[in-house]
This record gives structure tokens, C-alpha cells and sequence, in this order.
């Protein structure tokens, strides 16, 4: 076990990190899916960190400017995340029910 100090957005934090043999390693291999490719365009994030209440668009989908992609629950309130303009899902990051950290990639919008 090796002790380290990481500094995020100005807090401190102290993380213990364990080495694992690489057979150990690779049984916790994980892959996670995605309805396509990270498409090209505009990138929508995650404002806060939160759980995935629902998706409410798909891979090809059009969509407005204001129309709304996402239901994000964070402190027990539901927040709405919306189309930052017009154009087409090009990708989804998440699924329903997935836990997500601040920035983290929802969806492209071409």
C-alpha cells in the first residue's frame, strides 16, 4: 500500500493506492457501453455531480436548443439538462441510473 497526497480544485486529499498483480488486476476489467462511437460535435456535461434519473433522447435524435436530454438527480433535487443548441445526438455516455461526477460527458450534439 503506498500513501499519496492529491490536490483537487484546492483540496487536499490523502489516497492509498494498492498494487495489484495484473491477474488480479484483469478480473476487474471493465467495459463501459455506449449506443456509439463519441461522436463528433458539442459535448454536454454534467453541471454537479448526481445520478441519471433519465435519458430522454437517443443516438440520431434531433433536438432544439432548451429541449431537455437529461433528468439529473443531485441533493434530492431533479435538474433538468438541456440542449445547449439545435442539432443531432451524435453520441450517449450514460444510461439511466448511472452516477456521474461534475464534467463528466452525457451525450454529443452535432
Amino acid at each position: 500500500m503506498e500513501k499519496y497526497r492529491i490536490k483537487v480544485n484546492g483540496t487536499t486529499y490523502e489516497v492509498e493506492v494498492e498494487l495489484l498483480s495484473e491477474a488480479a488486476a484483469a478480473v476487474k476489467t471493465e467495459t463501459v457501453p455506449s449506443a456509439a462511437p463519441a461522436g463528433d460535435g458539442r459535448a454536454v456535461s454534467a453541471p454537479m455531480p448526481g445520478t441519471i434519473l433519465s435519458v430522454d433522447v437517443t443516438v440520431g435524435q434531433k433536438v432544439k436548443k432548451g429541449d431537455v436530454l437529461f433528468i439529473l438527480e443531485a441533493m434530492k433535487m431533479e435538474n433538468e439538462i438541456s440542449a445547449p443548441a439545435d442539432g443531432t445526438v451524435t453520441s450517449l455516455s450514460v444510461k439511466k441510473g448511472d452516477a456521474v461526477t461534475s464534467g463528466a460527458l452525457l451525450c454529443t450534439i452535432a
